[in-house]
């Protein structure tokens, strides 16, 4: 299932607690060399480490590339809603036990949709091994500002329907979130993890667990993570941002800049929500820019 079209690379698993096999890539080549640090990759919802392929391929020769699925999603394992916690806290401990059982340091987070709050939510329990930020559409601070189009995927029972059952959310992210029509086969690719009922619990619950209020299980982490982010304001941050985006909006990037207002900033007006399929050279040169003047 790994070998699509520019994703031939090998598949690694790492046990989380709960005894959950959590995929993830780690490319270098060759592997001998003397890396310039770790680029760890977090996706969202609902995308899986397929999306990260161009920037593998393009920095596997200079960095440790490594790109996690999360628990549900990819290929990594998709347990019951009662024998997994699908929340934010439990998916930031799930990074977080995995960068410390794999050792990592001298980290360049990349992150994108909820993979920018996941992956900050570890930086705030492992500064140390954190350098750099590459955050893009994403968001790591409590916003009520939802599209109608996904609070109608939460309402009960008919959200599940059309989520879990029908697979609404998966479809139409692959034709809504980008402005290009995706090439079937990519479609294919990213879809392919969703294939069943089953299979589609993490997408269902990640949308579930959007803290549109107090309430809301993750609420409380995700306003621990915001009070966190003055702490890397001496970091260095960069922001690639898909303007066209519905989702994440560029409100998201201006809030982001109040926290951050000196970081490296790349607005692609020509760019949706999955923005590395939309404009991929444009994401490229713009990481290859901040990874060169930030060493």
């Amino acid at each position: 299932m790994n070998k699509f079209e520019e994703y031939p690379f090998e598949s690694h698993f790492f046990e989380v607690s709960g005894g959950f096999r959590y995929h993830y890539l780690d490319e270098r080549r060759p592997r001998n060399l003397d890396y310039r640090g770790v680029l760890l990759m977090v996706h969202g919802n609902p995308t899986w480490s397929y999306m990260w392929r161009r920037l593998i391929t393009r920095f596997r020769d200079r960095y440790r590339c490594v790109a996690v699925d999360h628990i549900g999603c990819g290929l990594s394992d998709k347990p019951s809603e009662s024998s997994y916690q699908y929340t934010l806290e439990r998916r930031t401990d799930d990074l977080v036990r995995f960068i410390v059982g794999r050792d990592l340091r001298n980290i360049t987070l990349v992150g994108h949709d909820w993979g920018g709050a996941i992956g900050m939510g570890a930086a705030v329990k492992l500064p140390e091994r954190f350098d750099r930020f590459i955050l893009m559409n994403t968001a790591a601070f409590k916003s009520f500002n939802c599209p109608l189009r996904i609070r109608f995927c939460r309402l009960p029972f008919l959200g599940r329907f059309l989520v879990q059952g029908m697979n609404l959310f998966s479809s139409a992210a692959v034709r809504m979130a980008s402005r290009n029509h995706l090439p079937a086969a990519i479609r294919k690719a990213f879809l392919a993890p969703y294939d069943s009922w089953a299979n589609r619990i993490a997408v269902y619950k990640f949308v579930q667990d959007i803290p549109l209020s107090v309430t809301q299980p993750s609420y409380d982490m995700l306003s621990k993570i915001e009070e966190s982010l003055p702490n890397f304001r001496f970091k260095r941050m960069c922001f690639i941002w898909g303007m066209l985006d519905w989702c994440f909006s560029p409100e998201f990037l201006k809030r982001f800049l109040q926290f951050f207002p000196d970081a490296n900033v790349h607005r692609l007006d020509n760019a949706h929500h999955l923005l590395l399929e939309d404009a991929p050279d444009d994401v490229l040169s713009a990481i290859e820019e901040f990874l060169r003047r930030s060493n």
